[in-house]
C-alpha cells in the first residue's frame, strides 16, 4: 500500500513531466546545499556615494565636538540696564528683576556691586559670578568721595502742548501729530473743505482711517474755536439736489426730510430732525450746526 501512494501521483503525469518534476527536485536540493556550504563573498561594494556619505558623518561629527566644547562669552555690560532676557540668562529671579526694574523707575542708578546687591537682594555667590562683567561710566569711577551712592538725574518737563483751531491748521501742522502722513492729513483738509469749516472735534471720528489714538493726539493738540466759514443750508428752503449734495444726507435720507417738510409745512428744529425717517441721530447735534431751520 506504501509504494502504490507515490505511483498514484505521479500516474497523473507523462514520461517527460516526471522527468522535469525530477530535474527540478534536483535543481532545488543543489542550490540549497551550495546556499550552506559555498563561502559567501562578505566584501561590501564601497561605492561613491557611500564614500560621499562618510566624509559628511565625519563632518558632522567634528561640528558636534566644536559645539560640545564651546563655552558661551560674557561681554562687560552696564547692570542698570538689564533686560528680562539677560537677566534670566544671568541666574536672577524675576523678583530681583522686579526691584531692579523699580528702581530705575525713579530716574535712579547703581554704581557699583554692592549697591546692585543692595537694590536687587541677590545672593552672595550669584553676585560673585557676575560681578566682574559690571562696567560702569567712567564718571562713575571719577567721582569724588563723599558724593551720593544713588545719582538722580532731573527729570526733563514734559513739552507744553499749544492747542490750535483745526479750522486754521495746514497740512503741516497735522502731519506732526503722530500716525498723520500726508494722505490723512489732505483727507482732513478736504473734509474741511466741505463744511466750510469743523463745528466739532467729535467730526474727526467720522473721517475715514484715523484711528482711536490719532483721534485723542488730535483732541490734544487742536480744537474748534471759530467757525465763522460754516456752510450752513436752509433745511426748509432746500431742494432735493441740495439736501442730497450735503456729506451727512444721501438721496433716500434727503427724499425723507422734502416729504416730512411737505407734510407739516415746515422743519423747526432738532427735535423734529429726530422724527424724520432714517436720519442719523446720534450725529443730529452737529448736522443741526450746519442748517438754517
Amino acid at each position: 500500500m506504501m509504494n502504490q501512494e507515490p505511483n498514484f501521483f505521479f500516474q497523473h503525469f507523462n514520461s517527460s513531466q516526471r522527468r522535469g518534476l525530477l530535474v527540478l527536485f534536483v535543481l532545488i536540493v543543489t542550490f540549497q546545499v551550495g546556499y550552506y556550504f559555498i563561502p559567501q563573498n562578505n566584501v561590501e561594494d564601497f561605492t561613491a556615494e557611500k564614500a560621499e556619505w562618510l566624509s559628511f558623518q565625519t563632518k558632522i561629527d567634528s561640528l558636534k565636538a566644536v559645539k560640545n566644547s564651546y563655552t558661551p562669552r560674557i561681554y562687560p555690560y552696564n547692570p542698570n540696564f538689564i533686560t528680562d532676557y539677560k537677566g534670566y540668562k544671568l541666574g536672577m529671579t524675576t523678583a530681583q528683576l522686579d526691584r531692579l526694574f523699580a528702581f530705575r523707575a525713579q530716574n535712579k542708578y547703581v554704581n557699583s556691586a554692592a549697591e546692585f546687591q543692595q537694590v536687587t537682594e541677590v545672593s552672595d555667590s550669584l553676585l560673585k559670578e557676575i560681578a566682574p562683567y559690571f562696567k560702569f561710566p567712567d564718571w562713575v569711577n571719577k567721582k569724588r568721595q563723599g558724593a551720593p551712592n544713588f545719582v538722580t538725574f532731573p527729570k526733563k518737563e514734559k513739552e507744553k502742548i499749544i492747542v490750535k483751531d483745526i479750522n486754521e491748521a495746514t497740512a503741516e501742522d497735522l502731519i506732526k501729530i503722530r500716525g498723520i502722513g500726508e494722505g490723512l492729513s489732505a483727507r482732513i483738509l478736504k473734509e474741511r473743505e466741505k463744511y466750510g469749516a469743523f463745528v466739532s472735534m467729535e467730526q474727526m471720528q467720522y473721517i475715514w482711517g484715523l484711528s482711536p489714538e490719532v483721534i485723542e493726539s488730535l483732541n490734544q493738540y487742536f480744537k474748534v474755536v471759530q467757525s465763522a466759514k460754516i456752510k450752513k443750508i436752509n433745511i426748509n428752503a432746500a431742494t432735493l439736489k441740495e439736501l442730497s449734495a450735503f456729506s451727512f444726507f444721501n438721496y433716500t435720507l434727503a427724499r425723507e426730510i422734502v416729504i416730512y417738510r411737505s407734510m407739516n409745512t415746515r422743519i423747526n428744529g432738532i427735535e423734529d430732525l429726530t422724527k424724520i425717517k432714517g436720519f442719523p441721530i446720534e450725529k443730529v447735534k452737529i448736522i443741526a450746526l450746519y442748517l438754517e431751520f
